[in-house]
């Protein structure tokens, strides 16, 4: 019997996934990778002097480097990245469930980051260090229209990426949703909003709070407008412009805080 064609597309799916490796480069990325005991491991490629500066991390990890020439580093990397001598080819990590990162460790009240088509990996690895330095309990994004894990985005984490969940769900309205059925009250990140985030979370600071943000330019998706609690400005003082996008991640992850 031939197999439904939705069947043979998520078969071939999983097999796509399974097979999936990223390379991370860059002495921090590389040295918090070999660090992390969730992290599979492939292959290590350094010279001699990043094998130096990495000993630590590469003795405690238990791999055996391939040690190269910096003329003949040839791990497959974009031709334009920094690599300072070191390249890991890993698996991509998996973070779990979108319930086991929201629920918060009952400690204080959580934060979530939710982005809504947010493509360029350098903006993602800057959140990824926002979402770090503040606590949040994960970063959001989707399956398509989203930055994947890769090796700038790491990079640009700078370490980040090993210890705070980043999540690529199906859909973002379904995944708002399932957070306000939790009890979160999601806000939307808009310029034009009329209220601020300070005011959206008078009285509610012990709520669990996500906070949505959208691609520069276009920002969020109408559906996306639609099914958040609220849509929230950050407050701002004369002439505005705008944002880039991890720049205003950490501002309103920061405004958002319980006090």
């Amino acid at each position: 019997m031939k197999k439904p064609k939705w069947v043979v597309e998520k078969e071939q799916a999983r097999r796509k996934s399974a097979a999936e490796t990223v390379w991370l480069f860059g002495l921090h990325a590389v040295r918090d990778a070999l660090a992390n005991p969730a992290r599979e491991k492939l292959r290590l490629m350094v010279t001699k002097n990043a094998a130096d500066k990495l000993a630590e991390a590469i003795e405690t990890s238990g791999m055996t480097p391939e040690i190269v020439e910096p003329r003949k580093f040839s791990a497959p990397l974009d031709p334009q990245s920094v690599h300072q001598g070191a390249a890991l080819e890993v698996k991509p990590l998996d973070w779990g469930s979108l319930t086991g990162c929201a629920l918060g460790d009952g400690t204080r009240p959580p934060r979530l980051l939710l982005l809504d088509r947010v493509t360029d990996p350098h903006n993602v690895g800057a959140i990824l260090r926002s979402a770090e330095v503040f606590g949040a309990q994960a970063v959001i994004g989707t399956r398509h229209n989203s930055a994947p894990e890769t090796g700038a985005l790491a990079k640009t984490a700078s370490g980040a990426l090993e210890r705070q969940p980043y999540l690529r769900l199906r859909n973002l309205a379904d995944t708002i949703v399932e957070l306000q059925a939790m009890g979160y009250l999601v806000l939307g990140l808009d310029g034009a909003a009329d209220t601020t985030i300070d005011a959206a979370l008078e009285d509610k600071r012990d709520r669990a709070v996500a906070l949505v943000l959208g691609a520069e330019g276009p920002g969020l998706r109408q559906k996306t407008r639609d099914t958040v609690d609220q849509l929230v400005k950050i407050e701002f003082a004369g002439a505005f412009g705008s944002l880039n996008v991890s720049n205003a991640a950490a501002v309103a992850l920061y405004a958002s805080l319980p006090r």
